[in-house]
């Protein structure tokens, strides 16, 4: 049977050629491929002089510099499976991970160290801990340093044969709403989105350099800022701290990169930002948006501030990466596209039957990057990865043009009066109006218990509400949409609850409102 290492792949299309170009950038230095390379090679060999076999599993609590990328493929070239997860977790969620992956060792930053040995405590887990100290001044107690192990182990050259339905890696879904799940992927998921959206929707080429708000150990962020730069032989920035619109605006002029991968809260605060470059004062030549549906106002006056397009999609860590997409050229803004080259989608209504255009239903989309599974948990395998569908959790529906338009999360969706209302749409409405930076949408019982829509509302900078201004929003939302899905209740806040990836956390507002009423 033939084998196929995705490591392998990625690294070896670009030597001897390649070799003194560079791969990734973090705040410290500069690694070339060839260098990666070699590193690669001696990492795989490090991981294996641990005693990890093929196929067992390492976790990776890993902030975003050039150690990542080692670690994370010298474990797939040495046939280990890595598990990259999120730097934001509480030490609980680590726990809980440890124990269901029945990880032989982790991969940490020295910053992470502590929360991990916590989590490690939490788990009863005994594995190994090696640290990645760039710097060298950090307590890694007894822990292995990672440098030293690259630079001292031998290296592994020849790849392992893996299969290319292998398990090659897993990522953890956030957990916001329940316990985190291990979406396993094979070894052909990486390259198969590097080509079928990374190179044949964004158009990488050897000439890119790309950053990616996103970090490394989200899906979105792994093929931006890895598998989509290391196909096409291009450049990636790497950073590992938090991502500000300052960090942004800086790195837009200072690194010029051609492509930034970004969220619509990210693109957003940066409009606010009187540091974000205009045209000509930066090197891009496109956008990429996915977590959240990009509302159109913001997609429009980004174009228009920085002379470049944004272009939207949908992904999910079971897909590994964006399915649904506008295209360079062709944007649509306030609409998410239509089905990435490789991938099919439908609209399935409440009895399981495809929905008619115009009508809302949860999307579905089939793929050749569908996870295998989730570890260990086989009914809600078995519910999201329906044959060769994999239900999304997404309301859609297809206009008249076939672009499909996102609606909202399944338990985000209102029923107001009997008719579907979209969060985001009442969103997008909202943030058009002037004094408003962002917003959320959550479905409130009235005083007859008939659910009806509430805003929570964060203002821009500098802008105080008055009596009037809540009336005056109700009716800028009017003005837009049909009258029934203006939100009755208007609420102010200082900031919005929101995910590591800045998605925001309307179920938080949900819960709050609900213990609110008890």
């Amino acid at each position: 049977m033939e084998w196929y290492n995705a490591a392998s792949d990625l690294i070896d299309r670009h030597l001897p050629a390649r070799a003194k170009r560079a791969a990734f950038i973090d705040e410290r230095c500069t690694l070339t491929y060839g260098e990666l390379a070699s590193r690669v090679d001696k990492a795989a060999g490090a991981l294996r002089g641990l005693g990890i076999e093929p196929e067992g599993r390492i976790v990776l609590a890993l902030l975003d510099t050039v150690d990542f990328p080692i670690a994370f493929l010298g474990a797939i070239k040495a046939g280990i499976v890595p598990i990259p997860v999120n730097t934001l977790f509480p030490a609980g969620d680590y726990a809980y991970i440890l124990a269901d992956s029945r990880a032989h060792a982790v991969v940490v930053s020295i910053e992470l160290l502590p929360k991990l040995r916590d989590a490690a405590a939490q788990a009863g887990w005994s594995g190994t801990f090696v640290v990645s100290d760039p710097d060298g001044n950090g307590d890694n107690g007894d822990a292995l340093r990672f440098g030293d192990l690259v630079a001292t182990s031998p290296a592994i050259a020849a790849a392992f044969p893996s299969r290319r339905d292998d398990a090659c890696f897993w990522l953890y879904s956030s957990g916001s709403t329940g316990r985190p799940k291990g979406a396993v992927h094979v070894q052909t998921s990486m390259m198969d989105t590097a080509e079928l959206f990374g190179r044949d929707v964004l158009g990488f080429s050897e000439n890119d350099v790309v950053f990616s708000a996103a970090k490394l150990f989200f899906a979105y962020g792994l093929g931006n800022a890895l598998s989509f730069p290391l196909a096409a032989g291009a450049t990636s920035v790497l950073f590992s701290g938090r991502v500000t619109p300052d960090i942004v605006c800086d790195i837009l002029v200072r690194r010029k990169p051609t492509i930034f991968c970004g969220v619509p809260t990210l693109f957003n605060a940066c409009l606010h930002n009187p540091a974000l470059p205009k045209a000509g004062e930066h090197a891009l030549r496109l956008c990429s948006s996915a977590g959240e549906v990009l509302p159109e106002e913001i997609g429009r006056t980004w174009t228009e501030r920085t002379g470049v397009e944004v272009i939207d999609g949908i992904g999910s860590t079971e897909m590994l990466h964006i399915f649904v997409s506008n295209r360079p050229g062709s944007v649509h803004y306030g609409t998410t596209g239509t089905p990435v080259p490789g991938y099919r989608a439908r609209i399935i209504d409440e009895h399981g039957a495809e929905a008619a255009r115009g009508e809302v239903g949860e999307l579905e989309v089939a793929g050749p990057t569908a996870a295998m599974c989730y570890w260990n948990d086989r009914a809600k395998s078995r519910h999201t990865f329906a044959g060769e569908w994999t239900r999304t959790g997404d309301k859609f529906y297809v206009d008249a043009d076939g672009n499909y338009v996102h609606c909202g999360r399944t338990d985000d969706m209102l029923k107001v009066g009997g008719i579907w209302v979209s969060p985001s749409e009442v969103e997008a409405a909202l943030i058009a109006h002037e004094h408003v930076l962002e917003c959320a949408v959550i479905g409130c019982a009235d005083e007859n218990e008939l659910i009806k829509p509430k805003a929570f509302v964060v203002l821009m900078p500098g802008v105080t509400a008055d009596a009037a201004l809540p009336d005056a929003l109700k009716n800028h939302v009017k003005a837009r949409l049909a009258p029934y899905k203006y939100p009755r209740w208007i609420e102010f806040i200082d900031e919005l609850p929101k995910t590591a990836t800045g998605k925001i956390q309307r179920h938080v507002l949900r819960a709050r409102e609900a213990a609110g009423r008890a």
